[in-house]
């Protein structure tokens, strides 16, 4: 079996900031940390990526999603719920009927760059 080298400084290494307390202070606090890494968790989900790309362009209402995904409309409502909860798509009622589309543009930025970068040579 072979063994992955450990990734550390080298013992005479005594750091490249000489204040850190400054860098400390700009991060992030744990909550914000917390918060994007359900965004990110959200994203990591195939389903779910396929719903946020098809609504990239327009509303759509659940049975629309369950067809284009192939899937039943509780499966897509239980997906849209997770999504909505964070704030990625929202949704609008006409009458009986549930429209969801992008929460905002911020969204459609993340998910539009990510697809650049995959698609980056």
């Amino acid at each position: 079996m072979n063994k992955l080298p450990i990734e550390a400084c080298d013992d005479t290494c005594t750091g490249t900031s000489p204040d850190m307390q400054d860098i400390k202070e700009q991060m992030i606090s744990t909550s914000t940390a917390n918060e994007m890494a359900d965004i990110f968790k959200a994203l990591g989900d195939p389903t779910r990526t396929k719903l946020i790309y098809v609504l990239l362009n327009r509303e759509l209402c659940v049975h629309d999603l369950s067809v284009l995904l192939e899937m039943g409309q509780s499966a897509i409502s239980h997906q849209l719920r997770y999504l909505r909860n964070l704030r990625i798509v929202k949704r609008r009622k006409a009458g009986k009927t549930v429209f969801y589309s992008l929460d905002d543009d911020h969204i459609e930025q993340i998910f539009s760059l990510t697809l650049q970068h995959l698609k980056h040579s």
